[in-house]
């Protein structure tokens, strides 16, 4: 066990460095980015900073080896996203840990992406307003991923995900040489996410490491683009565990996590939650390098195996975003 401990920490001290010597201004580099926004109500209360929650029900939107440790026998998990621009997210997801995990946690997910009504046109160079309307496109999106995961000791877990992904972005006029020609503006593509968690024994120290959206290059034309590959690294720990707390069961979690994404800057997220009798949980976080959303915040309330969750982020110019999550546990 120490000689695997030692192993897990030189490859994240290697994972921090590498991101920091490489790390690097990178925009617009990437497509199908509704793959990287968050839809669950308590991971965006703490800044998505949840990478290293060892049975997290929220794991296949994250790091999929953190289901590995699921102490419950299902998991059910719906979630509504107000994105900006009246863009609309729905996601779900269904964990199942049959046999108590002995041969793995199997999971199911769900999302799709609404972005609303458009006016479509054409260039037309004959028109005062050098444009001619064509109508309405509603453009939209979804994914569908199978993943599992296992616990390989008491410790240590590992796990991936294969999700199907598909965004269409309506009709459109060609222009041709004898007019114009209908064109569906529609890409698919296939990604695979992977990672590890690591329970360090220290108390609940624990840490965790994820690729997300790894795939080939895809196109919707001639112009290839790759889907928003990130690397993230985290650690998390329940401070109440370090000393002694009077009165009821209480915990508060803090989590961080480094991130090294393909199409923007690293960044540091911090997620702090503190729940009381396991049954309410306040939440805060904060993600640097964001101009507009960097800090947010959120509620849980748990009873009878279900739990209900909000978070709320300010957005600056875009107004607020709000997510709601049910969760069902069996």
């Amino acid at each position: 066990m120490k000689k695997l401990y030692q192993i897990y920490i030189t490859v994240l001290i290697a994972g921090i460095l590498t991101s920091i010597t490489f790390g690097q201004n990178k925009i617009a580099q990437t497509g199908f980015n509704f793959l990287e926004v968050s839809s669950d109500a308590r991971s965006s209360g703490m800044a998505d900073a949840v990478n290293s929650l060892s049975g997290y029900p929220g794991a296949l939107s994250y790091n999929p080896a953190s289901m590995a440790d699921m102490p419950t026998f299902m998991n059910a998990t719906f979630s509504v996203n107000q994105w900006i621009a009246d863009i609309n997210y729905l996601a779900a997801s269904v964990i199942v840990s049959p046999f108590d995990g002995d041969y793995g946690v199997i999971g199911i997910s769900f999302q799709s992406v609404d972005y609303g009504d458009v006016e479509g046109t054409i260039n037309n160079p004959y028109d005062a307003s050098g444009y001619t309307e064509t109508g309405i496109i509603s453009p939209s999106a979804f994914s569908f991923g199978v993943g599992y995961a296992k616990m390989l000791n008491d410790n240590f877990g590992v796990g991936g995900q294969v999700r199907f992904s598909s965004q269409k972005l309506g009709s459109s006029y060609v222009p041709t040489e004898t007019g114009a020609t209908l064109k569906e503006n529609k890409a698919t593509a296939l990604s695979y996410d992977f990672g590890t968690v690591f329970k360090t024994g220290i108390k609940s120290l624990a840490f965790g490491m994820s690729v997300r959206n790894f795939s080939k290059e895809i196109k919707f034309e001639s112009e290839g683009f790759q889907l928003p590959l990130i690397f993230t690294i985290g650690i998390s720990a329940n401070l109440f565990d370090f000393f002694e707390v009077p009165g009821p069961e209480q915990s508060l979690l803090l989590s961080l996590d480094s991130t090294h994404p393909r199409s923007h800057p690293e960044q540091v997220k911090i997620g702090l939650e503190y729940t009381f009798m396991k049954m309410f949980s306040l939440r805060g976080g904060y993600i640097s390098g964001n101009d507009e959303n960097d800090v947010c915040f959120g509620v849980g309330v748990t009873q009878f195996g279900v739990e209900l969750d909000y978070a709320y982020t300010p957005f600056g110019v875009f107004d607020n975003v709000q997510r709601f999550t049910a969760r069902i546990s069996l």
